[in-house]
């Protein structure tokens, strides 16, 4: 085999001898095409080669983890497209006759290949050998004509051609396994930049993605002949029109004793000279102009501040640590109190220094905001929680982890 390898790779290097601008464009195309199905088959012959490797346990032998990792460092490849490639080995090893047939004759490329060897594979799950064999006729048929995107979407009715008297029950199984799938494997991240914005990925299940749509799409047209967004920009503004039409349902769940809401902090002269910035309860910034535009559609509660930032005036006060006095501990404490806990205030609840069990107030001088960890870790730990000189809260740890018993704060939100 390496000798023959040897020649193949002479004859290749032979090509960049010749120069292609004097080769007719009908002798190019030619060229291109045997190129193609050179690549092709040398593709196979590869795949053969991992597949043999895997098998021996070469990799493991030579020191590495997988033949995947030994894969990544012998011919510099991505760990991802090293797995894929030994997944595709094996799957071709364990496809149909006519599958590797196809791709050592050139007639199909490696993702071609791939969705054939996944699509016969159902088949033959589903409707037997003798329906396999024939898919995979169907396919390499396909395959000369469309490529592995489209040739998978057909795939999905492959059953039709080779099976029709199961193909209807087959396709509502599988679109039912299509939909559990896509229920496992929904999810959203939410990665936040160090400039305040955030990042979104995710995979939304199809009936979610329909509603997405349904709801964002009459909001990205563009407003006219002057609208100079991108696409891009449009649907990103679509999804802040809909979350500002949701949170003005008051129909959203609470969260920490307040209504869903957007809370920024500012100064009074600032705000009625139109120059102050503002600053949300994440601890990040907003321009005065973003600052006057909020205020043009929000409810403004007043409060007024000592000079370290204690709240001294926010209203009536409440038996609940909501409304007014939830938005005192949130100026005053702006995130969990704990020290070192970076947890936003929206993911704090109110806690009573003396708990209301044994005689406590429900004032802005007995509670302090804290996030579920830390609230449950201060309800049956040895923290003593109690208001410094200044009107903030400090923590004072137990003996056992500090024998000076010295107060600490969260110096974090202050930072910030």
């Amino acid at each position: 085999m390496i000798d023959a390898l040897e020649q193949a790779e002479a004859a290749v290097a032979a090509c960049f001898d010749t120069p292609a601008w004097v080769t007719t464009e009908r002798d190019l195309v030619a060229a291109l095409d045997a190129a193609h199905r050179i690549e092709q088959r040398l593709a196979a012959v590869k795949l053969t080669l991992v597949r043999e490797l895997d098998g021996r346990g070469t990799a493991t032998a030579q020191g590495a983890s997988s033949t995947a990792v030994w894969l990544r460092d012998r011919l510099r490849l991505g760990v991802g497209v090293a797995r894929r490639l030994v997944e595709l080995a094996a799957t071709l090893d364990n496809a149909r006759p006519g599958v590797r047939a196809a791709l050592t004759s050139g007639a199909v490329d490696v993702d071609q290949v791939r969705v054939i060897a996944t699509t016969v594979e159902t088949v033959h799950t589903t409707a037997g050998t003798e329906a396999a064999d024939k898919a995979v006729g169907v396919l390499v048929d396909w395959a000369a004509q469309f490529d592995a995107t489209l040739l998978r979407r057909l795939g999905t009715r492959i059953l039709d051609h080779v099976a029709p008297d199961i193909a209807d029950a087959a396709a509502e199984a599988a679109l039912r396994a299509q939909e559990s799938r896509a229920a496992r494997d929904r999810h959203i991240t939410i990665s936040e930049q160090s400039d305040g914005r955030l990042r979104l990925a995710g995979i939304l299940d199809t009936e979610t993605a329909a509603a997405l749509r349904a709801a964002i799409d009459p909001l990205t047209t563009p407003t006219g002949p002057d609208d100079t967004r991108t696409p891009g920009q449009r649907r990103h503004d679509a999804l802040a029109d809909v979350c500002r039409l949701s949170l003005r349902t008051g129909e959203l769940p609470e969260n920490g004793g307040d209504l869903a809401q957007v809370v920024v902090t500012t100064g009074y002269d600032g705000l009625t000279r139109q120059l102050g910035t503002g600053a949300l309860d994440s601890g990040l910034h907003l321009s005065s102009d973003a600052v006057r535009r909020l205020a043009c559609d929000a409810s403004i509660l007043p409060a007024v501040l000592g000079g370290t930032g204690q709240p001294l005036d926010v209203g009536r006060q409440r038996r609940l640590i909501t409304g007014p006095l939830r938005r005192a501990l949130v100026l005053r404490d702006r995130g969990c109190a704990f020290p070192g806990c970076d947890r936003p205030p929206r993911w704090c609840d109110g806690h009573h220094i003396r708990h209301w069990a044994d005689g406590g107030d429900t004032s802005l001088a007995n509670a302090v905001l804290l996030c579920g960890h830390h609230h449950r870790h201060v309800h049956h730990g040895d923290w003593v929680v109690q208001l410094g000189g200044d009107g903030h809260p400090e923590f004072v740890p137990p003996a056992w982890l500090d024998p000076d018993q010295l107060p600490r704060r969260n110096h974090y939100h202050r930072r910030n």
